[in-house]
């Protein structure tokens, strides 16, 4: 037997979609592509949306609409994927990254108070697996420090504080207190990659709440203006007849999406409240098969917040990296496939280079010494996922626990 770890859920209608796409003439950024963004902007109950060819693509363009750049400081977990700090990097300012809370995922908001200073720009808090931060905590925090900030454009002015900007890759579709991921942060970048819920192959999209005094007309031009060269025309507009004339206003950027890639994501946006329920099951099968083992697992449904279920996250609890990475062999050689999230960021050579050393994020390193993530998609049947919590249980069961020194 074989289980795929994240295959994209692809039907007929997708395709469908698509070859109506490249039959129609149109294939880069056009009318699927607007209608995506509007739909999208629906969904998350905001008056814009903005579609990108990533989520990392949102998030720098986000830094750079808020003028964030040299001299600057930007805060992010240490537990993530490289796309949440490397924007920071881009725009030239400063990394800092904060540690986890004890026995959690997400990132220490005691950790996140003591590291903003008067530099500090924006937070960019990571919604992993599927369920939001503790937004409301979060917001306390930088409202505790707004004496500190110190803006540096019209945005940052407006806003009055750190901005917000949600590194939302996992939680389209998610809720945090009665409210849609994209309505609760100052700015949230969804990613629509291949392995995401909903796809577009490759893609994102960036959504913002209402700042007064700000006109959301004028953010999404800036967006236009940033993620296509800042051209003022697009493609769409430039195609009317006598409209060829365009200006070049600033030596921007190339990050737009594809009406190719819309035409997924419409279909796939149709499709989402199914998906969702999809994975809901899944995870209730998880929990209940698992519920009497040596391991903690990420709750993705509480009274206050439902999670968009994309990852499902386990700790071997009392293990390490050699237990784990066993466990994971093993398992493989049963047809299932495995991964984790996340290798610290510290932990990597690049942000090793950077100055940052693993031995200063504990919280973040005890997590990850012992996670596994189970597949979670739509393909599995409910067999499919029996069968992977059969072979997991057999395997914390079979696998040696070799304690050993892990050098950090």
């Amino acid at each position: 037997m074989r289980v795929d770890f994240s295959p994209p859920d692809i039907s007929q209608e997708e395709i469908n979609s698509v070859v109506d796409t490249l039959k129609s003439g149109w294939i880069t950024t056009g009318p699927k592509t607007k209608s995506f963004e509007k739909q999208i902007a629906d969904y998350c109950n905001t008056s814009k949306a903005v579609a990108m060819n990533s989520a990392t693509a949102c998030m720098e363009m986000t830094l750079r609409l808020l003028g964030v750049g040299p001299g600057d400081e930007v805060i992010t977990s240490a537990y993530t994927y490289s796309a949440s700090a490397s924007v920071i990097h881009h725009v030239g300012a400063k990394i800092v990254l904060v540690d986890t809370a004890k026995d959690s995922f997400h990132l220490d908001c005691n950790a996140l108070e003591n590291a903003i200073t008067d530099k500090t720009k924006a937070i960019i808090p990571v919604d992993i697996a599927g369920v939001m931060c503790d937004y409301e905590r979060i917001f306390r925090t930088v409202n505790n420090k707004k004496t500190f900030f110190k803006a540096s454009n019209g945005i940052q002015k407006a806003i009055g504080r750190v901005a917000v900007i949600a590194d939302a890759a996992h939680s389209f579709g998610a809720t945090y207190k009665g409210k849609q991921s994209g309505e609760v942060a100052d700015f949230t970048c969804f990613s629509f990659h291949a392995v995401k819920n909903l796809t577009t192959a490759e893609g994102g999209a960036v959504t913002w709440k209402n700042i007064d005094g700000i006109d959301n007309e004028e953010i999404y031009k800036q967006f236009m203006l940033l993620s296509l060269h800042g051209q003022s025309k697009d493609a769409l507009a430039k195609s009317k007849l006598g409209s060829w004339e365009y200006d070049i206003v600033a030596p921007y950027y190339k990050c737009n999406m594809t009406d190719i890639m819309a035409s997924l994501g419409l279909v796939q946006l149709n499709r989402y409240p199914e998906i969702l329920e999809r994975r809901r099951q899944i995870i209730e099968i998880y929990n209940k098969e698992l519920k009497d083992k040596n391991i903690q697992v990420l709750g993705h449904y509480n009274d206050n917040s439902s999670s968009s279920g994309h990852l499902y996250l386990v700790r071997l609890l009392g293990k390490d990296e050699v237990y784990r990475n066993k466990v994971i062999e093993r398992m493989a050689k049963k047809g299932v496939a495995t991964n984790v999230h996340y290798k610290p960021l510290p932990m990597h050579t690049a942000y090793k280079s950077l100055g940052f050393d693993i031995n200063d994020y504990p919280n973040a390193f005890d997590m990850y010494r012992n996670e596994i993530t189970l597949p979670l998609h739509t393909l599995l049947s409910d067999s499919d996922v029996e069968y992977v919590c059969e072979c997991l249980k057999m395997e914390i069961d079979e696998v040696p626990n070799r304690e050993v020194a892990i050098a950090r």
